[in-house]
């Protein structure tokens, strides 16, 4: 016979240190898409350049992001490494992992964007005197970030989701961490995690409703 007696006052009690740990997973998803990006052009770029080298670098990535679970690439970040020596802390850990795994998945989600730019487009560009770097950085790219604006959306998302694994590698201050530890406190389960599901369903739909307004005054055109 379930007999449990819900005592919402003492989660909504714990509510600032929850809003504290939220902050801290929006900081690591923030950053981790941020490196993410810039690994996932430079993926791109090693994939379409040619160079066997590269291609097989970039391949490797790409594989290993999608097609193994996020929690196993954060627990290699933070244990497989720690077998050589190398020692992080569970953010930077947890930040790594994440950061593989967007880029894995961003570097797709360009390359896509750039098949889907007519090559006409770099010819004009150069036959102005752009640079390939130029014509890359002034034509191409633009239209490859507006194509895959909304799929970077996606990432964030599971980004800021992907940040309640880091209490496998003993974060605990952020959001689901905090909830964790509170919870050991207070055995209040039900109300403390239905609370931190809903802090992570605002904060999503937050960056998704976001992220529309972004692209309606930026990609009006």
């Amino acid at each position: 016979m379930f007999s449990y007696t819900f005592q919402w006052k003492q989660a909504f009690a714990r509510l600032p240190e929850m809003l504290d740990g939220a902050r801290v997973t929006v900081e690591i998803a923030l950053l981790s898409m941020a490196i993410g990006i810039v690994l996932a052009v430079l993926l791109t770029g090693c994939r379409l350049s040619g160079n066997r080298v590269l291609m097989a670098v970039s391949t490797t990535w790409v594989e290993l992001a999608r097609n193994t679970p996020a929690l196993f690439q954060i627990y290699m970040a933070h244990f497989g490494v720690a077998s050589f020596g190398i020692h992080f802390s569970p953010f930077v850990s947890l930040l790594i992992g994440i950061t593989f795994n967007n880029a894995g998945y961003l570097s797709e989600n360009f390359r896509g964007a750039l098949k889907a730019i007519p090559d006409t487009q770099t010819r004009s560009a150069r036959s102005l005197g752009m640079t390939p770097i130029q014509a890359f950085g002034y034509v191409v790219m633009p239209q490859m970030l507006r194509i895959s604006f909304l799929p970077m959306t996606n990432q964030m998302v599971w980004a800021i989701l992907m940040t309640s694994l880091g209490v496998t590698v003993g974060m605990n201050f952020d959001l689901y961490g905090v909830t964790q530890d509170l919870n050991a406190l207070t055995f209040r389960t039900f109300e403390l995690f239905a609370l931190a599901a809903v802090i992570f369903y605002v904060i999503t739909k937050i960056i998704q409703i976001g992220a529309r307004l972004i692209a309606s005054r930026l990609f009006r055109y």
